[in-house]
């Protein structure tokens, strides 16, 4: 049985659906699928149809009941569970982030009542960005720079937020895994009609992809072809650690427009700053609380950059990702948590900066 008031912290992802509890350390209760965003056509009802099976999995691992075992280990069919009652095995809240939140926060608050109805303990959702951000700052302002299969900088403090990209492979994602696998394939293309030169690429996408003739096909498989796209990555990123020039420049490429979306998001958050100084000097009225502010102790730096997502794990990539950062003028600090982490703090802390996107319900 878990302790009292423990958060049920979830990460909500368009592929997949993570649940956890600190028991008193890290305990995985739920690993599933996840859904297609809480902005696309029936998306609330799409992420409760993912985050029942984690409700039902937490009741069924923390004892006996109507859908675990004695030893809390049996399979649970979620389906059969009308309402899973979380706060009778010592939940005290469940807090989401979720995929889609930001585009579309009517949604979120549904989700959250919806949510805290059908586990009859308070509920908290917010983007699956935000909360990446409050894990990776502990809270703290600074920027989130993510790299993953897609791409995305999150800035934010006290005065302001600011995020940019995140607006999907067709129009953005700049610099991301499925950027890179899209470039890598277009070298491949160019070089063998003789658009583009030679590249080691066209041998190293082989085993995933087959010839040049079958990139077409493989593009047409069925699935997300952003995910499919980003399996490419790390063997692009290993050529261009191999010295392959071709990979190299698109891989620096993808440097350049990273960094920039980090330092754009970290410049709307200073200026957003900057304005509201501004603006509180300028009334008389409001100097006492002008003090109060210039007296808090800063919980971040706008020009803090914290790292996410698969590709800052290629050593090489990390590397020249970092020097890039650091020559624009920000500094990269290591990620205190990850998702999970700020989904449980913003559901015990309602004082952060990311508190105007965090959606309650009781």
């Amino acid at each position: 049985m878990m302790s009292a008031r423990m958060v049920l912290a979830i990460d909500l992802g368009k592929s997949r659906c993570r649940a956890v509890v600190e028991d008193p350390r890290r305990r995985v209760v739920h690993d599933g699928v996840g859904a297609p965003g809480l902005a696309a056509s029936g998306g609330v009802d799409a992420a409760l149809a993912a985050l029942r099976p984690a409700l039902a999995s937490l009741r069924a691992s923390s004892g006996p009941g109507p859908t675990g075992s004695e030893d809390g280990a049996a399979p649970v069919d979620a389906v059969a569970v009308d309402a899973v009652a979380v706060g009778a095995v010592g939940v005290g809240a469940v807090a989401v982030g979720a995929a889609g939140a930001w585009a579309a926060p009517a949604a979120a608050s549904e989700l959250a009542r919806r949510l805290a109805t059908e586990a009859d303990v308070p509920a908290v959702v917010m983007s699956d960005v935000v909360s990446a951000h409050a894990g990776a700052l502990d809270g703290g302002e600074g920027v989130l720079l993510i790299a993953g299969t897609g791409a995305a900088a999150l800035g934010m403090n006290r005065d302001g937020a600011t995020l940019i990209d995140g607006w999907g492979p067709e129009l953005g994602d700049f610099g991301s895994g499925s950027w890179l696998g899209r470039e890598a394939l277009r070298a491949v293309l160019r070089a063998s009609a003789r658009l583009g030169p030679a590249t080691s690429l066209t041998d190293a996408v082989r085993p995933s992809v087959g010839d040049v003739s079958a990139v077409q096909a493989w593009l047409a498989q069925g699935g997300a072809l952003a995910r499919h796209l980003a399996t490419l990555a790390p063997t692009l990123l290993d050529a261009a650690a191999a010295g392959d020039e071709v990979a190299a420049r698109i891989a620096e490429e993808a440097v350049r427009l990273l960094a920039a979306s980090a330092t754009a998001a970290a410049s709307a958050t200073a200026a957003a700053s900057a304005t509201a100084a501004a603006s509180a000097s300028a009334s008389a009225a409001a100097s006492a609380s002008t003090s109060a502010s210039a007296s808090r102790p800063p919980t971040g730096s706008a020009s803090a950059v914290a790292l996410h997502g698969g590709l800052t794990d290629h050593d090489w990539f990390r590397g020249r990702l970092v020097a890039s950062l650091r020559e624009g003028g920000l500094t990269v600090v290591p990620s205190a948590g990850d998702a999970l982490d700020g989904a449980r703090l913003l559901a015990e802390r309602s004082d952060l900066p990311h508190e105007r996107f965090v959606h309650r319900a009781e």
